[in-house]
């Protein structure tokens, strides 16, 4: 995909990440307040899940896509947050994910365009057009590729039910993988104590809870059927450690 993109959209993504960058001193610690002191939010067994990322990120020279669950419109944040201190992403830009959020909710105003833009986000129209999608499906590999994390929610959505559901995998997660050699993937559980279907924001004062597993997906399959195949596998892992997850509360 990477090479397909126009030497105008690689200068633009790289002066994207360059604003982004020299901004990190402060977005990051904007999502620090948020999280912490606006939403009072506690993040169990927060000092391993990073010393855990760090040391893949150290050791690995790998592109990485981190894959979660999804039951909030924060949790790109939480999810980042969960792996790195302000201070670490600052230091280590690369491993600071790069979204794809929804345009209508998160870029449809002048001042959200602006923060998504800054937060290395890659805005993308849900049922848009198959140009529009593979456009932004294409930046985002590319920044892989460079050597950036990604993190994208497999189910394409906040998920109705509260629970994994493997059966709506969207295909392109496995198309961004397929398309990247050697990309690996870190599948990510987060869900917090009172959080018991999919909502807005976290239950103010809640206490977050994470799961991590490493994945390299590999298929037979050809064309979209394996674009599926590795999607589903994703989400396989996801709901693994969601089963987990209940099953240490029992």
């Amino acid at each position: 995909m990477a090479s397909e993109l126009s030497r105008r959209a690689r200068l633009a993504l790289d002066v994207q990440r360059a604003v982004g960058h020299a901004l990190s001193p402060l977005t990051t610690v904007a999502v620090a307040v948020l999280l912490r002191i606006w939403l009072r939010l506690r993040f169990e067994g927060l000092s391993e899940l990073r010393r855990a990322y760090r040391r893949d990120r150290r050791s690995s020279g790998s592109p990485l896509l981190v894959c979660g669950n999804h039951l909030t419109m924060v949790d790109s944040a939480l999810i980042a947050y969960a792996l790195g201190s302000p201070l670490w992403y600052v230091t280590h830009y690369s491993t600071l994910p790069w979204n794809i959020p929804d345009q209508i909710n998160f870029a449809s105003t002048r001042l959200r365009r602006a923060l998504v833009y800054i937060y290395k986000c890659l805005p993308i129209a849900r049922g848009g057009s198959r140009e529009q999608v593979a456009s932004a499906l294409e930046r985002f590999t590319y920044r892989l590729g460079k050597g950036d994390v990604g993190l994208i929610f497999p189910e394409g959505g906040r998920s109705r039910s509260g629970r994994v559901d493997v059966e709506n995998a969207a295909y392109g997660v496995g198309r961004i993988v397929k398309s990247i050699p050697g990309c690996r993937v870190l599948c990510i559980y987060l869900r917090g104590d009172a959080q018991d279907d999919y909502s807005a924001l976290p239950t103010r004062g809640d206490t977050i809870r994470a799961r991590i597993a490493w994945l390299e997906p590999k298929t037979e399959a050809r064309g979209l059927r394996a674009s599926l195949d590795i999607s589903r596998q994703i989400l396989s892992r996801i709901a693994d450690l969601e089963r987990e997850h209940f099953h240490a509360d029992a």
